[in-house]
């Protein structure tokens, strides 16, 4: 069994958007059926696809009505495979790909790096599976399978901390001609790695000469600025690629792949894949564009004919353009099994530990601008769920909620005191206040540049500025305006929380001057507009095929919703659990 899963996908529809994507795109297609026409250079008219095989629309229909497919022959093997192994007792492992975070007691949770035990891979986009005592579904393309299963679960760690290995006398055992189980498993990992990236340039290749080559020809239907959107820097991914490949293959060992040396090759690449933060932030401007063009057909005729002419498995645009981003969150897990596998006299090791890390922070950088692209979208609605809201947009000024919580505001004059919501985020903050009935609603009252503003924690006793006595207090002094905020805490924990969270607000927006983060108008409006379209009841069940019904019989119901796949997927950043937005849904209808 490789370790990228390939999955039986369904048949392109007019509505193209899959919400799951295979994790392994690495499948060589079958002979085409009837002549491949060329596209030549001009426009893409009836010249291009129309002298064998009529129009684009004809060539679509063609194709769909004689079930052909490239991939897997007879489509989804790879996965009939799994399940004959499971069916004749053999114990099947995955690794998490990514974080999958769920509500849902029928659904198995895991961090990124868990490993998994594959108890049914009937459905293709639903698995069973077990982490210890806990059992449920899970979104198939979040792991990959493992590259050694024949490995002894005992062996493998729930989690590879940084690839270091518990049991280093499992490299005793010898595997065939003298190599031992631990070169043997090194050779595997090796393989994988080197195989995997062929695939890969052979997948961007595709999608450079398939799509965008073709796309740039029809200059009646895409614009320079549109082809930017849709693809980002794809082109300059290919081009690092290729430079990376051809590195990886000087230091592969043919004869033995157990001593090959590719540590160094990570290393020196480590820099040039930061592009890759470029690409996923610009990911979902991609679907959003892909997603207004296929409303009409034209369009959606253009991208599957290109698919076809170019021998690409089946799967939409959307799909091939999210393969980037898994790579680059697979290295740091192929790297921790390699490093597992690697003996610390071998010469590889040092760079194999260095490259392991080098290549966790690339990813941790990319995994904090996807967590706050997320972001964008709770926070909209957030807002929208504020009553009487005035002024601009959070989005306008701000990114990430920092902290929230209830403090007394003390207000010239006389003093007066109020108790209310505040939500700070970067740049400001926000103050509402709840109604005297139902207090899950919140009304707009004011908000404050933070920008403007130092802090001044006040000791308790008599004010000097408000003549009172006050306890638990702090302030914010606008020195240009000299304006003063008083606030009060009702503890002094939550005192202490609320000055290091404006430390903390702080260093944020210092970090993304110095990072250049910033959210595109683009993606602020699309973020406001899915808000106000926001849909606070349950969501209906997804249509299923039949063998659903059977799928019931063995397990709990399936989930009733498809894997996300809204802008793409990463593991989370490791950081310690925070409440802030399960405060937010306790004080409003808004539901994170």
């Amino acid at each position: 069994i490789t370790s990228a899963v390939a999955f039986d996908i369904l048949p392109l529809k007019l509505h193209p958007f899959s919400q799951s994507t295979p994790t392994g795109l690495d499948c060589v297609g079958w002979k085409r059926r009837i002549s491949s026409p060329v596209i030549t250079d001009g426009a893409l008219d009836k010249t291009a696809l129309t002298d064998d095989v009529g129009s684009e629309e004809d060539l679509y229909e063609d194709f769909r009505s004689s079930n052909h497919r490239y991939g897997h022959p007879g489509g989804g093997g790879e996965q009939l495979a799994i399940n004959e192994l499971i069916s004749d007792g053999s114990v099947v492992y995955a690794e998490a790909l990514w974080d999958h975070v769920t509500m849902d007691d029928q659904e198995l949770g895991f961090k990124a790096g868990d490993v998994i035990e594959v108890m049914d891979a009937t459905n293709k986009e639903w698995w069973w599976g077990r982490i210890l005592d806990s059992e449920g579904w899970f979104p198939a393309s979040f792991v990959r399978l493992r590259v050694n299963q024949d490995e002894p679960m005992e062996d493998y760690p729930l989690k590879v901390e940084g690839g270091k290995e518990d049991d280093s006398s499992s490299g005793t055992r010898r595997f065939g001609m003298g190599q031992t189980t631990k070169d043997q498993m090194r050779t595997n990992v090796i393989n994988e790695i080197i195989s995997t990236e062929r695939d890969y340039i052979k997948h961007l290749k595709d999608i450079c000469e398939g799509y965008i080559k073709q796309c740039r020809k029809r200059a009646d239907m895409f614009t320079e600025e549109q082809l930017k959107t849709i693809f980002g820097n794809i082109e300059d991914i290919y081009r690092c690629q290729k430079k990376f490949v051809k590195a990886l293959e000087k230091k592969f060992n043919k004869d033995h792949p157990h001593l090959s040396e590719v540590g160094s090759c990570f290393l020196e690449y480590q820099t040039e894949f930061q592009i890759y933060s470029e690409y996923c932030n610009n990911h979902p401007n991609a679907c959003m564009e892909l997603s207004r063009l296929t409303k009409v057909n034209k369009y959606v005729y253009f991208f599957e004919a290109c698919r076809l002419l170019q021998k690409m498995i089946d799967i939409s645009l959307d799909g091939f353009l999210l393969t980037p981003v898994q790579k680059i969150c697979k290295y740091p897990l192929q790297l921790a099994e390699l490093l597992k596998y690697t003996n610390p006299q071998h010469r590889d090791f040092k760079d194999v530990e260095a490259a392991l890390n080098a290549m966790k922070n690339v990813a941790r950088l990319i995994n904090e601008r996807k967590r706050r692209l997320e972001n964008i979208d709770k926070i909209a609605q957030w807002q929208s769920s504020i009553e009487d809201w005035e002024g601009e947009d959070v989005l306008v000024r701000s990114s990430e909620l920092i902290y929230s919580g209830e403090l007394t505001k003390i207000s010239h004059p006389q003093a007066k005191s109020q108790q209310r919501m505040f939500f700070l985020f970067d740049h400001q903050l926000v103050c509402c206040k709840k109604d005297l009935l139902r207090r899950d609603i919140l009304y707009y009252k004011s908000r404050i540049n933070m920008d403007d503003m130092e802090i001044l924690d006040v000791e308790d006793g008599k004010d000097k500025d408000f003549s009172i006595s006050v306890k638990n207090a702090f302030k914010l002094h606008c020195q240009d305006t000299e304006e003063v905020h008083l606030f009060c805490a009702k503890k002094p924990e939550q005192k202490q929380r609320w000055l290091k969270a404006f430390e903390n607000e702080r260093s944020q927006v210092q970090l993304d001057q110095e990072t250049g983060f910033s959210i595109t108008e683009v993606q602020k409006k699309q973020a406001m507009l899915n808000a106000s379209k926001h849909h606070t009841g349950k969501p209906k069940a997804v249509t299923r095929p039949y063998y659903d019904f059977l799928m019931r019989q063995k397990h709990p119901t399936l989930p009733t919703t498809l894997p996300q796949q809204q802008v793409f997927m990463l593991a989370e950043p490791k950081r310690k659990p925070s409440n802030f937005w399960q405060n937010i849904s306790r004080l409003t209808p808004f539901r994170k």
